[in-house]
């Protein structure tokens, strides 16, 4: 779990029951202690308080020597209150109740009544605010204020100005948390309203959380907008695939079809925010190009077929060395464990990959098995505390979006010092200490020159044969190399002495990407610091731990090379189109065209599909239970949220039905079962099981965890 802060205890009195509570607390979180609840519109959480919609009115007084107590004269917003010893506060108050309907009903004078076209109508914090503390009728007659409605923001968020209360939650949210600043409150007075400048679209890479944070259904998601109501809605918890970030979401579904997707606390992961491409990306699971029949080849064309006749001609070629597989990264824990085991074991192949960047290097070369060293070394939490960061040939915003939320509030709460080393421009620039821009290609003498400099500065100590070797990158020369200022190097190696660095495997498509890791592992190895190589598909960092990988076979680029001339003559793509991850789009189309045998197992139809001899429609993230493994290494469950389509299957019972057809044995009949056989096989996920993967999920190498029914700890708040 997230850590949270020593601090000292106060005793205060919330309606006359005494508790202790952290100092500084702030009154409208100590309410929720007792189960109390003090409401809100302005105030969130995670973001600094400024008590602007006076929602959250509280009484406190101070007990007097002769036991009377002494209130303040007028109510306070428990919102920006902090806990001091002795306080006394009262939320449930005539005065209170008076003084909330006048709020309401001030909120109230222009408000729509919209409610039953509004798309908060069910779950509307104004709505429910004004059942339980509004007054019965308005006193307002007059003609209400009209303004433009649904003016798109974005591609994804729809502006309904007139409901808007003019809370500033929006515009909080673009300043301190995701931190482009590109929403702002325009103008004064009765005509006040969130917007861009200059009425530029809303570009911001998390738009789709300002949709539910708005208190009101000022902010309403394009993508949603009028085609659903919440309670023609059924919700199951879920993990996002469209990034190794792992965030937890909830899936809102409607006529077997997802209707929305919404951020799902999890302190160790997202905590509740999601990034607009899997906000929004979950969407294209609702095509009308899913794939739900088996499709068999017959002559220049692909018909219907069932699964015994697939079966059968698969299992008529795919046996021998001369079969290769490629996988998806958005595959499960168990279903590329039994795919590994079809191939490695049933069909006797090592050709065996799922990684796409341009330079895959080869088993022997791993940093793991070369150096020694752990590629994952920090926690998303982590960076919170860490002192300074080094990001490295990564564009976080892009391939990490919650980690970048992560490094921005380490910055914005902490002042932790961040250098960006990158040869364009990044997000993360924007509240960098230093950026070396550095020219493409190379990145490699770039980390040279910053070990170069902690070495002669005495800062860290190598070898003498590398001390010769990286004699050659002083400063200067390192300028006329990459373009970075040599003052800027020095400066920049003594932040990053000791520091977390983060890059991910998307450095392996830049060339001399791989020296740069190697040099960046061993910088921090002699400095103390921690190095962390990121993966970036759902389920990258697990294909990597159960060993999808091509141990003595051929890699990604290889396999594609001896298919284009007829070296392999069947080749299963498990979840994977390489006509979308191959760099070389001219190899992938000589490839399958020449490859004798083609499977394509995939969920949607692309563009490899007509390249097939077999077509096997399997079943998507959300309508399968199973397991990923984050870039931190945690172990996260997801459960099926939708039926199947059609005739698809789950692809770990594709691989068990074929096994079992060529070797009988006793299967496994769930994923969890799959998951207890990875437990025993694979040593990192050794005390792994579905019983450990709830709560915040199971950390490999640490364990589940601790307290997986109690996520009541105080949040740190940004600021």
């Amino acid at each position: 779990m997230a850590a949270v802060a020593d601090v000292p205890l106060v005793n205060i009195s919330i309606n006359d029951v005494a508790l202790q509570v952290p100092k500084g607390e702030l009154i409208v979180e100590s309410v929720k202690r007792l189960g109390l609840e003090v409401p809100i519109f302005c105030y969130h959480p995670r973001m600094k308080p400024v008590g602007m919609c006076r929602m959250c009115l509280i009484e406190i007084g101070f007990k007097q020597p002769d036991g009377s107590v002494r209130k303040m004269p007028k109510p306070q917003t428990a919102c920006t209150l902090p806990a001091s010893e002795g306080l006394m506060v009262y939320t449930d108050t005539q005065l209170l109740h008076n003084d909330r309907r006048g709020v309401l009903e001030f909120l109230l004078i222009n408000h729509p009544l919209d409610c039953p076209i509004c798309d908060r109508g069910g779950e509307c914090p104004l709505q429910n605010n004004t059942l339980f503390y509004g007054p019965s009728t308005s006193r307002f007659v007059e003609l209400k204020r009209h303004a433009p409605k649904a003016f798109p923001l974005s591609q994804y968020v729809t502006l309904d100005l007139e409901r808007c209360i003019q809370c500033g939650r929006c515009v909080r949210f673009t300043e301190e948390i995701s931190g482009e600043a590109e929403l702002a409150l325009r103008f004064r007075g009765a005509k006040t309203q969130p917007g861009t400048f200059e009425l530029r679209t809303f570009e911001s890479k998390f738009s789709g959380n300002v949709i539910e944070i708005c208190p009101v259904g000022a902010l309403t998601s394009s993508k949603y907008r009028f085609r659903a109501r919440p309670w023609d809605l059924q919700t199951r918890p879920g993990i996002c695939t469209v990034c190794s970030n792992g965030c937890n979401v909830y899936v809102d579904y409607r006529v077997d079809e997802v209707a929305r997707i919404n951020g799902r606390t999890n302190e160790a992961v997202n905590e509740e925010w999601t990034c607009d491409r899997g906000k929004f990306g979950h969407y294209s699971l609702n095509s009308d190009k899913r794939l739900s029949k088996v499709l068999v080849r017959e002559g220049a064309g692909l018909a219907p077929s069932d699964w015994a006749t697939a079966y059968g001609q698969i299992l008529s070629v795919f046996q021998g060395g001369d079969v290769a597989a490629l996988a998806s990264t958005r595959l499960s824990n168990e279903d590329l464990f039994t795919f590994r085991n079809l191939v490695r074991g049933e069909f006797g192949s090592e050709n065996l990959d799922h990684r796409f960047e341009k330079d895959l290097i080869s088993n022997a070369n791993r940093l793991e098995n070369k150096l020694g060293v752990k590629t994952v070394q920090n926690t998303i939490a982590d960076f919170e505390t860490v002192p300074s960061i080094l990001i490295f040939g990564t564009s976080l915003a892009d391939e990490e979006p919650i980690l970048f939320l992560r490094v921005r509030k380490a910055w914005f709460n902490k002042g932790t010092r961040v250098v960006v080393a990158h040869d364009g421009p990044t997000d993360a620039d924007s509240f960098a200490h230093l950026i070396l821009r550095y020219k493409p290609g190379t990145a490699a003498a770039l980390a040279n020159g910053l070990l170069n400099e902690l070495v002669s500065t005495g800062k860290a100590q190598v070898p003498s044969a590398l001390v010769e070797d990286l004699r050659q990158f002083t400063p200067e020369y390192v300028e006329t190399v990459t373009g970075v200022p040599a003052a800027t190097l020095r400066e920049a190696a003594g932040i990053v002495a000791g520091s977390a660095t983060i890059t991910t495997r998307g450095i392996y498509d830049a060339p001399g990407g791989a020296d740069a890791v190697e040099t960046l592992a061993g910088l921090s190895m002699v400095t103390g610091g921690t190095f962390n190589n990121y993966a970036r598909g759902a389920n990258e960092e697990g294909a990597t731990l159960l060993g999808v990988l091509p141990e003595n076979g051929l890699n990604t680029h290889e396999i594609l090379q001896a298919c284009a001339v007829g070296k392999i003559k069947a080749l299963w793509l498990a979840g994977v189109d390489p006509f979308d991850a191959h760099p070389d789009r001219d190899l992938v189309r000589r490839a399958l065209e020449n490859v004798d045998f083609l499977v394509f197992q995939h969920h949607t139809e692309s563009e490899a599909l007509h390249y097939a001899s077999v077509v096997l429609p399997m079943t998507a993230p959300t309508e399968a239970e199973g397991s990923f493994t984050n870039l931190e290494r945690r172990v996260q469950r997801f459960a099926q949220v939708l039926p199947w389509k059609g005739d698809a299957k789950p692809a770990w019972r594709v691989y068990t039905e074929l096994a079992i057809r060529l070797r009988p044995y006793a299967p496994p009949f769930n994923p969890g079962e799959i998951l207890a056989r990875i437990a025993a096989e694979i040593p990192e996920f050794v005390g792994a099981s579905y019983d450990s993967l709830k709560g915040e999920g199971f950390l490999l190498g640490v364990g589940p965890d601790p307290d997986p029914q109690d996520h009541t700890a105080p949040v740190e708040v940004n600021g």
